[in-house]
């Protein structure tokens, strides 16, 4: 119910007009159109002549390239075989990564015993680790599989281990006076409040997952996207190699948009 003062008769409220919404969205707006003006000049340069087609090709021809794919099946094909890849090595790296990380968070003795080798480990980088990968696991889905999850594993790890040593002391010391078991701490506190660190970790393990697929497949691939690089790359189609990069861009964009979906789902309680 709308109070008013007598004597006067409530209007409709005034429509924002078009300087008050530019304001409002601006950022949004030109966030937007930036990368529209980049095309839009990427092809004119393309057109005439300032950007050499066997450099760079134009949009155009590299949005012809993937409608080419698309239409052939190629696309989608590899696309659900990329997809599996990551999903394994998504599904392994995370589950080792956190358990890890929770064991070695919840104990002194196993922080002092199993971190430093671990630590040891990821200081390698695991994209060099592919030529020993092939001679212990051949040349087949294996080792593509062990790398995403070696490459997942390790800021799960980092993340779910900092959390559990951030969780607040009052909170187990509460637990300790209700006398909860360790899975009842673990349910009800240490997981909920690790929550959030432990989502940030697996934005990051999604990002090195792509990555190290993007390599992984060119190396002895007969499927996958990269398998379609390296055939472009043997016929000299620049246009179809990026197109197949950006697919790689839009599907870590995509995992990464549908992990902070799950985030807010999960930590809407806290709103």
């Amino acid at each position: 119910m709308v109070n008013s003062s007598p004597g006067t008769i409530a209007g409709p409220t005034p429509a924002p007009d078009a300087g008050n919404l530019w304001k409002r969205h601006q950022w949004s707006i030109v966030r937007i159109s930036s990368p529209v003006v980049l095309l839009v000049a990427w092809q004119v340069l393309s057109a005439t002549g300032l950007i050499p087609q066997d450099v760079l090709p134009a949009p155009q021809l590299i949005f012809d390239a993937g409608l080419q794919l698309v239409r052939d099946g190629k696309l989608t094909e590899a696309l659900g075989v990329s997809g599996v890849r990551v999903l394994e090595g998504l599904l392994l790296g995370g589950i080792i990564g956190v358990v890890l990380g929770v064991a070695v968070g919840l104990s002194r003795w196993l922080e002092a015993t199993a971190d430093p080798p671990l630590q040891m480990v990821r200081a390698l980088p695991h994209l060099g680790l592919i030529p020993l990968f092939i001679l212990w696991f051949g040349i087949g889905e294996l080792p593509k599989v062990l790398l995403v999850a070696l490459g997942v594993s390790f800021p799960l790890y980092l993340n779910t281990f900092s959390a559990i040593r951030q969780v607040d002391p009052k909170l187990l010391e509460n637990a300790d006076v209700l006398g909860f078991s360790l899975w009842q701490r673990l349910r009800i506190i240490i997981l909920p409040s690790a929550a959030p660190q432990v989502l940030v970790g697996l934005r990051q393990s999604l990002a090195i997952a792509w990555l190290t697929l993007i390599v992984a497949e060119q190396i002895n691939a007969d499927k996958g996207i990269g398998f379609l690089i390296n055939n472009a790359r043997d016929f000299l189609r620049i246009d179809m190699i990026i197109f197949c990069l950006v697919v790689y861009a839009l599907l870590g964009i995509s995992t990464d948009a549908i992990v902070r979906v799950l985030e807010h789902r999960a930590l809407r309680y806290r709103e």
